[in-house]
């Protein structure tokens, strides 16, 4: 909440005993108050100060009675800042002025003398609100923002290839639709690109697109995060809080590394799938939800099915239709078009715009299997250009992290699979066979590490 810590308050009344008096009720609470008894000084504080609520009084020494003057600064105030919080302040108030004031932007309404519970609980009240206009106000401007990046259909997907063309002409079929989508496809292939492009193309564009990394939410706060929770139901939950899918509801939901989370709470993510509705934690209202659901995986879930490690209901539920990201290395003639988009970006970025590149080194992120993907390349890219020291980017520039390099006959001079299964040898001796040594040395799950295992009868 703004309020503990950050919030700042400003406070116009010609009454001076007023002003001190609200500035030690508030002072505990907020981290900023300013006082001020010229109404003619409220635009310049504005503008140097990001207010939370502003106190305005209604009457000054010009009209004691009628409350046009605060009416006049309110409207004043709502010019410069469209989100600000006005909370008007008259010893003269009736339900009539209360009315035309709320209805003329005000927040809220007091009388003076005021009681001070009730003081707090209308500036707590108003900070809420505040936060919320702010948050809601970020999100538009960063839909805006996607919206206006992406006005020339696929441009952040890269690739001219007929695996991307065919992923091209999927999006634009599906996209319109409210089909739930699944995305397969290793680390590093763009699955969230390809979801955010759906969401582009859809009904839905000018509402929120929600990415969830799944893999990064602990089995304790599963619930919290996605359903939201009300203030008590938990140690640290201060306030209520809306969860991914309520943030998203009109909008689409990305929810990434679906695979990763456990059956049981794969059975709360159907029920609320299957219901449209979610319950936050510590309430029983359930609340109706109406999102676009698209989810990823780097693994097959039909093989998790097979293994009774997801749930099959589950799968059918979010797989209305499938798209499937293809590696780097099954795209290899969009390397040259992808080395040049982020070789322009990097450029630009570290300040080298007469950068080229040797020709031979272009050859050499073309002989490269990639494992990492397009984010690999990405990362190389960017490390090539900074260490580059002169205008030329050279082969000695590039440092690839594997020895899966191609020769000119195109041909690898080391099986991938053969690799792997090597280096899963060397760290299975090296550990002694302890599983979780190794998985976590070779940066995999132990489950992944054990499919890799059957895979090559180890």
């Amino acid at each position: 909440m703004l309020y503990l810590y950050m919030s700042k308050i400003l406070i116009v009344d010609d009454n001076e005993d007023v002003l001190t008096a609200a500035k030690l009720l508030l002072k505990p609470h907020v981290s900023l108050i300013i006082t001020e008894s010229d109404p003619n000084r409220i635009q310049y504080l504005i503008s140097q100060h990001s207010f939370d609520v502003i106190f305005l009084d209604m009457n000054y020494t010009k009209d004691i009675t009628s409350g046009q003057e605060g009416f006049y600064w309110l409207k004043e105030i709502l010019k410069s800042d469209p989100l600000a919080i006005v909370i008007l302040i008259t010893a003269f108030g009736d339900i009539d002025t209360a009315v035309k004031a709320v209805k003329e932007g005000a927040t809220d309404f007091i009388l003076k003398p005021w009681h001070n519970e009730k003081f707090l609980t209308t500036l707590f009240s108003a900070l809420k609100l505040r936060e919320s206009k702010l948050e809601i106000n970020r999100m538009k401007n960063r839909q805006k923002f996607i919206n206006e990046e992406s006005e020339t259909g696929f441009h952040e997907i890269i690739g001219k290839s007929d695996a991307m063309k065919k992923i091209f002409v999927t999006i634009s079929k599906v996209a319109v639709t409210d089909a739930n989508i699944l995305i397969l496809g290793e680390n590093g292939t763009g699955k969230e690109l390809v979801a955010r492009a759906l969401h582009r193309k859809s009904q839905r564009v000018s509402e929120a697109f929600i990415s969830v990394d799944m893999g990064s939410i602990s089995k304790s706060l599963f619930e919290s995060e996605l359903f939201g929770h009300v203030k008590g139901a938990f140690t640290d939950a201060r306030d209520d809080r809306p969860g991914r899918f309520e943030i998203a509801s009109g909008g689409t939901l990305f929810l990434d590394e679906i695979s990763s989370i456990s059956p049981e709470l794969q059975a709360k993510l159907l029920s609320a799938i299957q219901r449209k509705e979610i319950t936050r934690v510590g309430s029983n209202k359930p609340l109706a939800v109406n999102i676009r659901l698209i989810c990823a995986s780097n693994q097959s879930l039909s093989l998790l099915v097979s293994e009774n490690k997801f749930r099959q209901d589950l799968l059918f539920r979010i797989n209305t239709v499938e798209i499937e990201c293809p590696p780097l290395r099954q795209r290899a003639g969009d390397i040259p078009l992808l080395v040049e988009h982020f070789l322009n970006i990097y450029k630009k970025k570290y300040n080298k715009p007469n950068l080229e590149m040797e020709e031979t080194a272009l050859r050499k992120f073309e002989n490269y299997s990639w494992p990492g993907n397009v984010r690999e390349l990405q990362h190389t890219i960017e490390r090539s250009v900074i260490l580059c020291e002169n205008y030329t980017l050279k082969p000695s520039d590039v440092l690839l992290t594997t020895s899966e390099i191609k020769t000119e006959s195109n041909n690898l001079i080391y099986n991938l699979e053969e690799n792997e299964k090597k280096l899963i040898q060397k760290a299975l001796i090296k550990h002694g066979g302890n599983i979780s040594r190794v998985a976590r040395e070779l940066g995999l799950t132990r489950a992944s590490l054990y499919r890799r295992m059957y895979k090559y009868d180890l």
